[in-house]
């Protein structure tokens, strides 16, 4: 199975697509120096002929929040965009045909990627805040993050406003680590195609995941937001991971009835869902529990009775949950996924990743934990 981007094969990890080791970004200005950015950052060539626009379709008045008080959701380009024919150029011709390519054409939108569905639900779970809390700053924020030099910004922006998407804020880094950027923009989620920066960000401490596009893909909700969670080294550490790797199942069991009463270690996605569930309650507060547009899944291959307590009792005592809880006891995530249809779903393990996106699910990998040593051939015998 091929699955893009970076042309990942059963058993391979993504080829990531490798910037010069400078690194920036790291600057201690505060936001309010620094919010002009964006608005500078491409000084380019007008086009020749102008592109077809569809008109925004936002009613009142538009703010942009803080990013201290927003969800920000850093997008690549590569993951926004279907760029295979693009990153072709690159990798065959080198750096200056490739901008050179982009710039003929610019007038000519990209296609959706697999965050395309993703941001397009974020924005729809914005319009419902809006209406319902119009001053409040407590929305997703999406930025598009880019190795690219500010020449491919009119590409982008013309392809932004074809497809009606509302995000404003761009970081360029001309072939820079953007790492630094996203910890000023103070990101909740990173997604990449690039699996090098996505490791880099999460030892960071930010949520990152590299995203794949399945060959096939299953229609999702146009209405509600779906983040479906793998559990041990996405939600939760690894550690009962470690267990099983070293000793085997017997004694993972063993080890969590033993452990049953002490919570599990964080993992690197968990703040992303505490993010979810702190705007969730605000739908919540106005009455919309049973029509939230934001629905969460934890999707775990634990057994419910021999080691999902100490899972559950860990969501409870970190003040989060799951508006659906899974526990598959081994058998396949990807049948369950394909009658989910999440938006995204985030796992450790790149079998199951497979898997997912075998079904048409879109994936995401979060390279953490001691699942990373081994293998990622598919397995059934996984513990978590």
């Amino acid at each position: 199975m091929n699955l893009y981007p970076g042309q990942v094969m059963k058993g391979q990890n993504p080829m990531p697509l490798t910037p010069p080791p400078n690194s920036n970004g790291d600057s201690n200005d505060s936001w309010d120096e620094n919010k002009g950015f964006c608005e500078s950052v491409c000084p380019i060539k007008t086009p020749q002929t102008e592109p077809v626009r569809r008109a925004r379709k936002v009613e009142g008045g538009i703010f942009f929040p803080k990013p201290e008080n927003a969800v920000t959701i850093a997008v690549s380009s590569r993951v926004l965009f279907r760029t295979e024919k693009e990153q072709k150029v690159f990798e065959e011709k080198g750096v200056e045909e490739y901008l050179n390519y982009q710039v003929q054409h610019e007038n000519e939108p990209l296609a959706p990627g697999p965050a395309f569905p993703f941001v397009k639900a974020l924005e729809a779970v914005n319009s419902q805040l809006r209406e319902l809390y119009p001053e409040s700053e407590e929305l997703f924020d999406i930025v598009l993050v880019t190795y690219n030099h500010a020449h491919v910004g009119v590409r982008l922006i013309n392809t932004i406003n074809h497809h009606n998407l509302f995000i404003e804020r761009f970081c360029m880094t001309g072939g820079s680590s953007p790492i630094g950027y996203l910890k000023a923009w103070h990101t909740n989620l990173y997604l990449s195609a690039d699996a090098e920066k996505v490791q880099e960000a999460l030892a960071e401490g930010i949520a990152a995941a590299t995203m794949f596009m399945p060959e096939k893909q299953v229609e999702v909700s146009e209405t509600q937001l779906r983040v479906a969670f793998d559990g041990d080294a996405v939600l939760f550490s690894d550690e009962s991971e470690r267990i099983f790797k070293a000793h085997g199942l017997d004694k993972f069991f063993e080890h969590e009835r033993e452990n049953e009463n002490t919570l599990l270690e964080h993992g690197p996605l968990k703040g992303f869902l505490e993010a979810l569930g702190k705007l969730q309650k605000k739908f919540y507060a106005k009455g919309h529990r049973l029509n939230c547009p934001i629905r969460t899944y934890l999707v775990t291959a634990r057994s419910a009775a021999s080691s999902g307590i100490r899972a559950l009792k860990t969501l409870r005592a970190w003040g989060l949950e799951t508006d659906e809880a899974l526990f598959l006891a081994g058998a396949p995530k990807g049948p369950m996924l394909e009658k989910i249809r999440p938006h995204i779903y985030f796992d450790d393990q790149m079998f199951h990743i497979e898997g997912a996106a075998e079904r048409g699910t879109i994936a995401a990998h979060v390279p953490y934990g001691i699942a990373q040593m081994y293998s990622h051939r598919k397995s059934t015998n996984s513990a978590k």
